[in-house]
């Protein structure tokens, strides 16, 4: 069944909410945030190792999705979870990552345990 016109942005905004997420570095500040009310900038510049100008970018991107918030106070700029469900979701695919690499290695196991090959003609 196509999408109606009314469906098409609203799975646009589903799909900007995983490009939103479609980095490693962003899912690191992501977990960062939610294991706290609130993180300074520069206590995520140290967290992540990332150029000052690269987090900013990152930290845009999250922003611009609507799954972090920032506060400015004084000289100091702090970022929190948009939504806590963003740490569920977090949550959840840590637990798929789990099943995929234990499934991974369930056929590494398997592909270890082939008979041998013979070897080639010279």
């Amino acid at each position: 069944m196509p999408l109606t016109s009314r469906q098409r942005p609203l799975y646009e905004v589903k799909a900007n909410l995983f490009k939103g997420l479609a980095h490693p570095f962003r899912i690191r500040i992501l977990e960062l945030l939610a294991a706290a009310p609130e993180v300074s900038v520069a206590d995520l510049q140290s967290e992540t190792g990332l150029e000052a100008s690269h987090l900013s970018q990152h930290l845009a991107v999250l922003r611009r999705h609507r799954l972090v918030e920032s506060e400015r106070r004084a000289s100091h700029v702090y970022y929190r979870l948009a939504d806590p469900r963003v740490a569920e979701l977090l949550a959840v695919a840590r637990a798929l990552l789990v099943t995929v690499l234990r499934s991974d290695l369930d056929l590494l196991a398997d592909a270890r345990a082939l008979p041998p090959l013979a070897e080639p003609a010279s």
